[in-house]
């Protein structure tokens, strides 16, 4: 069998998507020199990281984590772009499994009820063909052994790209354009609101608000990385 993975390798060569190299075949995704070298965060072992504090004096967040750190350039971009605009689902499923076993390991996670990715507009899951914070939802999901919720959390109105937005801008971008549907009851529940990449907060506080209809929710945030403004 591994004559034939070879030979198949030499056809369609394993790249890794943070440098280009070639994979060796113990290898996913990316290499072992890009994924030593991953901008991982830590923010799951600190209560006050810069996550948490974008949140403070806006909207109520339990505990905030990214798994890595996204600047313009790095191979945290080309994971999340590849993810989002080539249809690397895998790679999605993927960091939710490496950031499910930190959150296992994190006091701060350990009472999570559901998860809920934030959603897409229909238009914009019908023309991706997926949402890549649900692939993300998914691979926490198989490290951690909590059920992902789809059919609560809706997206009612598009909205234009965050990019080059200020603060504020990102707010109106998306105030409103949230809403809940449906009988299921999230009354007491503590849920992890996943992204992909979190950089103002503006979209998980808009989902937040909509979610605040269901008493004693308690919501906490996991996303893929964090871009500092």
């Amino acid at each position: 069998m591994s004559y034939i993975n070879d030979f198949i390798g030499l056809i369609y060569p394993s790249i890794c998507t943070g440098c280009g190299n070639s994979l060796w075949e113990n290898e996913k995704m990316i290499c072992t020199f890009c994924d030593y070298h991953l901008p991982r965060t830590n923010f799951h072992n600190d209560s006050e990281n810069p996550l948490v504090r974008i949140f403070w004096g806006r909207t109520r967040i339990e505990n905030a984590a990214a798994y890595l750190l996204f600047n313009k350039g790095n191979a945290v971009q080309q994971l999340v772009h590849a993810l989002k605009y080539k249809g690397r689902k895998d790679i999605g499923v993927w960091l939710g499994k490496q950031y499910g076993l930190y959150l296992n390991a994190s006091p701060c996670f350990r009472s999570v009820d559901q998860i809920i990715p934030v959603p897409l507009h229909p238009k914009k899951f019908l023309s991706r063909g997926f949402n890549q914070s649900e692939q993300f939802a998914i691979g926490l999901n198989a490290a951690m052994n909590i059920p992902v919720e789809t059919q609560v959390l809706f997206r009612q109105k598009t909205s234009e790209t965050q990019t080059k937005k200020s603060r504020f801008l990102r707010w109106q971008n998306v105030e409103e354009i949230f809403t809940v549907k449906g009988s299921h009851s999230l009354e007491g529940k503590h849920i992890l609101l996943v992204d992909d990449v979190v950089t103002t907060g503006a979209t998980i506080e808009a989902c937040a608000l909509a979610l605040s209809k269901f008493p004693g929710i308690r919501i906490s945030v996991a996303a893929i990385a964090f871009a500092s403004c």
